[in-house]
């Protein structure tokens, strides 16, 4: 039986859903928005979290409020089935692939309220044994770029490993302070994002420099032209994915074929699909971790669950939520996550 079939199966009964705004100006002083989807019955609640980055797709759900019949299923497969036949968006959504962060923030609260209504837990259901999760912290570094908060963050948390994304203003200097701090694990190159706040013109002088002076970090999303693809060959071992990869088809038609991979489970849509990924990893032997989205409520315990189950010792960029502002409140922990699951449904305990 596939990791899927043994979820699909799982009776549900959706009464009623309700949404839930969350907002919360993170690092860079950006107001961030969210929303929260209540599927409730059987006196059970799931939650999912929709991270769709902008803001007027948010406030446009929000405002038009619960307007979807989800009562006819019962399984989860044929919720899954239902939703995936659905426009989830009011109006339609700046990106297409807000659809599958949608998509996948109704199907995750419905595996959520599915478990507790059949008293599991989703560790109990894939039958796995939930492990401490190390993580990363994602950041920029501002514009222009500067160390500065990163040199605060570790001088507060010296232990803390870091996910960055490199801009076309890193010079010789910052990048010698960032291979000095031996703290920097992923480097997202963003090679794939065009006419957004986080684009980067392709430079092969800065890939060069980058792939010879991180020499044990990811390179994640490259965009491979023929000006970078021979400075990027030597390193194809290192290089990842994450945009790109929407199906598990994709990760087996890439420039170069991983060896790991950013598993976002948003960017997947559907349950379904994100267990093909799971499977397909685990007989191709590739490596996953988890790809954060500046998560602010039960969407960041999903990855964070999902990590503990089946990645648990790669950079995850599932750092706690208190990472997501400039100012950090001391006690945090900067290395591991220790499992801190629900006792049924799929839920990470804050």
């Amino acid at each position: 039986m596939s990791l899927y079939e043994t979820l699909a199966k799982l009776p549900i009964k959706v009464e009623r859903y309700s949404l839930e705004p969350h907002k919360l100006v993170i690092v860079g002083g950006q107001d961030r928005h969210t929303t929260v989807i209540r599927l409730e019955g059987n006196n059970k609640a799931g939650l999912g979290e929709d991270v769709t980055y902008e803001t007027e797709d948010q406030l446009a759900f929000q405002k038009a409020g619960p307007q979807l019949d989800l009562t006819s299923p019962t399984t989860l497969d044929e919720f899954c089935e239902l939703v995936g036949g659905m426009d989830l968006f009011p109006k339609p959504p700046k990106m297409e692939v807000f659809r599958r962060y949608r998509r996948w923030a109704f199907e995750s609260a419905a595996l959520d309220l599915a478990l507790r209504q059949n008293g599991l837990s989703l560790a109990e259901a894939v039958g796995r044994e939930p492990k401490a999760v190390h993580f990363v912290v994602s950041q920029r570094l501002g514009k222009p770029s500067s160390t500065k908060l990163l040199d605060a963050r570790l001088e507060q948390y010296p232990n803390l490993r870091f996910k960055l994304d490199p801009t076309n203003d890193w010079d010789d200097a910052i990048i010698k302070r960032l291979v000095e701090t031996k703290a920097v694990q992923t480097l997202d190159l963003k090679g794939f994002y065009k006419g957004t706040v986080v684009d980067v013109e392709t430079d092969p002088a800065l890939y060069r420099k980058l792939a010879s002076a991180f020499s044990d970090a990811y390179l994640e999303d490259p965009d491979v032209t023929d000006e970078t693809r021979p400075i990027l060959e030597p390193h194809a071992a290192r290089i990842t994915w994450d945009a790109p990869l929407h199906t598990a088809e994709d990760i087996l038609h890439m420039p170069f074929q991983p060896k790991t991979i950013n598993v976002k489970p948003s960017r997947f849509g559907g349950i379904e699909e994100l267990c093909k990924v799971y499977e397909l990893c685990g007989r191709e032997n590739i490596a996953m971790y988890s790809g954060g989205q500046f998560e602010l409520d039960v969407g960041r315990g999903h990855i964070q669950y999902l990590a503990s189950l089946f990645h648990p010792d790669t950079p995850n960029d599932a750092s706690p939520t208190a990472y997501h502002v400039d100012e950090l409140a001391p006690g945090l922990p900067s290395t591991v996550l220790e499992p801190k699951l629900d006792r049924m449904g799929f839920r990470w305990l804050v």
